[in-house]
């Protein structure tokens, strides 16, 4: 474990990791889609997005399965730095990343299932519940409809252009283009 402290970081994934986050964070999710413009509303969709990229990397197997290993790596260690940005100390991260990592992979899996079985209403339900506290859940179908885009657009492409860089993400409709 720590001599993963000294590895070197793979730049491609830092590059991929930017993107999701890039993603997680377009405006329109929290002005338009009703997510909370809040800590939590912002980690609820990293890790939706996160995730699915994730997902895909890991079912090409092979490389891409240590990219999606390196992915997630990127990803806590990314929640680490900003727990310890707001002040957490020491002594409570480690607590606090045994819960960042029973969510991510809770969420991840709830998210997979749905969206492999093709089932819109359990991506939905899964949302609503984690990302609007079970409040909105016509919000919730929305969000349902662009994170299924985005799953469809990674199946189409690659893994190697995922790793590389060249995945775009889709651009999150407007929500009357989304109404289930």
């Amino acid at each position: 474990m720590v001599f993963g402290l000294f590895r070197r970081r793979d730049e491609g994934v830092d590059a991929v990791y930017a993107s999701v986050v890039g993603h997680a964070r377009n405006p329109i999710f929290y002005m338009d889609y009703g997510v909370p413009d809040t800590v939590e509303g912002r980690f609820e969709l990293i890790v939706a997005v996160c995730g699915l990229v994730v997902g895909r990397l890991t079912a090409a197997g092979g490389k891409h399965r240590d990219a999606a290993r390196v992915l997630s790596e990127t990803f806590f260690a990314d929640m680490d730095n900003s727990l310890r940005e707001m002040g957490i100390s020491d002594v409570g991260v480690p607590k606090r990343m045994k819960k960042i990592a029973q969510a991510f992979f809770g969420r991840v899996g709830a998210y997979e299932t749905a969206i492999a079985g093709a089932d819109a209403n359990a991506l939905a339900a899964a949302l609503d519940r984690n990302v609007y506290d079970g409040g909105d859940p016509a919000s919730a179908a929305r969000l349902a409809v662009h994170l299924g885009a985005v799953a469809r657009r990674l199946a189409e492409a690659t893994p190697d252009s995922i790793v590389a860089g060249d995945f775009r993400f889709p651009d999150p409709p407007s929500p009357s283009d989304t109404t289930p």
